[in-house]
């Protein structure tokens, strides 16, 4: 599905009235490019049948970035440490007590849950980055935005899980930080069709654009 397709109408009129064009960025230089991909943890995947279905196109991205010369970045979600939550905020007052433990202790290393899907085709020269809140790119919760500066990276594009928590977030953030952004429609999941579609409108309408991986694959990244 197109960008045009995916978006309501009156988001469309709004873009064009702003900006006089669909896309932002017309193209992503490899070597200054990185594929960021958001929590695809046993902990989420195995229980979001959406997320089991965007596996093969992460996969096909990664190598195809990686042909190109991009880099990849697997992003990991780290709830806790030694039985405590290192966000008590979110745990102690958007869960019940039974939820909030099961967050808790799920996305804790060494919790099978915390680990990459073993599906993810995850390569020994990727980036990998832990983050302790849903943005990969807020200061002082995840070295990404680190470890991609000391390659030279400019441009990021998002994939994962879910579309309008943690994926958006990154990508708002990310432009914060002046990186170019795109969310890629088809390697990203939610849990509902409304939430998927919410992150990426938002995100569309001023934070970067939204492709799906053959536009990126064959159009952008060159």
């Amino acid at each position: 599905m197109t960008t045009s397709q995916l978006m309501p109408s009156h988001v469309v009129e709004r873009v064009m009235q702003k900006r006089g064009r669909m896309r932002i960025f017309d193209r992503f230089e490899p070597s200054r490019t990185a594929l960021v991909v958001i929590d695809m943890q046993r902990f989420y995947v195995e229980g979001l049948p959406p997320a089991s279905r965007i596996i093969p196109v992460i996969n096909r991205l990664a190598q195809g970035f990686r042909a190109k010369g991009a880099s990849v970045a697997w992003v990991s979600m780290t709830a806790g440490e030694d039985g405590k939550s290192l966000w008590p905020l979110y745990h102690d007052y958007f869960f019940s007590a039974d939820n909030g433990a099961r967050h808790r202790d799920g996305l804790t290393p060494g919790d099978p849950g915390h680990q990459l899907h073993p599906g993810l085709d995850v390569q020994a020269g990727d980036i990998q980055a832990s983050k302790t809140r849903f943005s990969a790119f807020f200061p002082g919760v995840c070295d990404l935005h680190e470890q991609l500066a000391a390659r030279g990276i400019e441009n990021v594009a998002i994939g994962g899980v879910v579309t309008n928590f943690c994926c958006e977030t990154s990508a708002r953030d990310a432009m914060m930080l002046d990186y170019k952004v795109a969310m890629v429609s088809d390697a990203n999941a939610a849990r509902y069709p409304e939430d998927h579609q919410a992150g990426f409108t938002t995100v569309f309408q001023s934070f970067g654009d939204v492709l799906t991986s053959d536009e990126m694959l064959d159009e952008v990244l060159r």
